[in-house]
């Protein structure tokens, strides 16, 4: 969901850009710079670019009503949600760098489309870590698939209600006629997540931060 800054109060746009630039700095020092697996890292800046392609191929009608993959998921099960959010900001600002999103909007963009979609894949990760058998299949169908489709379907939900309460639309027409489409995108962004993930545990192990041998494989030789 691409926000335009028309639509929404000069004091929300200041103020969601000012929670947003606190929000990354405080992902920005969370992160152990230091530790970071080279592999990974350069695994981060091409998935960066991966996703950017996923956005670019978007479809809708009305500015601020926008239908596109995410990634958010994918991302935080990666490298974990402080770099995830770095990442998503990184995307937000090269679209707007080439002409394809509003640079006043962009911490509306972020705040309401990249913090709750990592929010809900990284409390979805914790809660079935905690609650759920430590199993390969679980780990890719819960976190990959249901959180998938599920981080998309927050974002979404997040930013048509911000548009409601700003009267950029009515109610009945954005809970009618596009919350249904978010809802049957959730369904792709939740496919692509889960293959996405599958895949690469199996080829790139070491890309999955989130993904641990000796929790979801129990060690077993071979396991990479």
């Amino acid at each position: 969901m691409d926000l335009s800054a028309s639509l929404f109060a000069g004091w929300a746009v200041w103020l969601s850009a000012g929670l947003s630039l606190a929000a990354l700095v405080f992902a920005a020092l969370r992160v152990k710079w230091r530790e970071l697996d080279p592999a990974a890292l350069n695994a981060w800046m091409g998935a960066c670019v991966l996703d950017l392609a996923m956005w670019l191929l978007r479809g809708g009608l009305q500015p601020g009503l926008s239908f596109h993959l995410l990634g958010a998921a994918l991302f935080t099960l990666l490298m974990g949600p402080w770099l995830a959010m770095l990442a998503l900001a990184v995307v937000q600002l090269a679209l707007a760098a080439a002409g394809h999103a509003d640079w006043r909007a962009l911490g509306l963009s972020w705040l309401l489309t990249a913090l709750p979609a990592v929010a809900v894949a990284a409390g979805m990760l914790e809660l079935a870590r905690r609650r759920l058998p430590a199993n390969f299949f679980i780990y890719v169908f819960v976190n990959g698939f249901l959180a998938g489709g599920a981080s998309l379907l927050a974002s979404a939900l997040c930013g048509v209600l911000a548009l409601g309460a700003a009267g950029a639309y009515p109610w009945d027409a954005l809970l009618e006629e596009a919350l249904p489409y978010y809802f049957l995108l959730s369904w792709s962004e939740a496919f692509t997540t889960g293959l996405l993930l599958a895949v690469l545990i199996v080829y790139r192990p070491r890309w999955v931060a989130t993904f641990e041998d000796s929790r979801y494989l129990g060690g077993k030789p071979g396991a990479n």
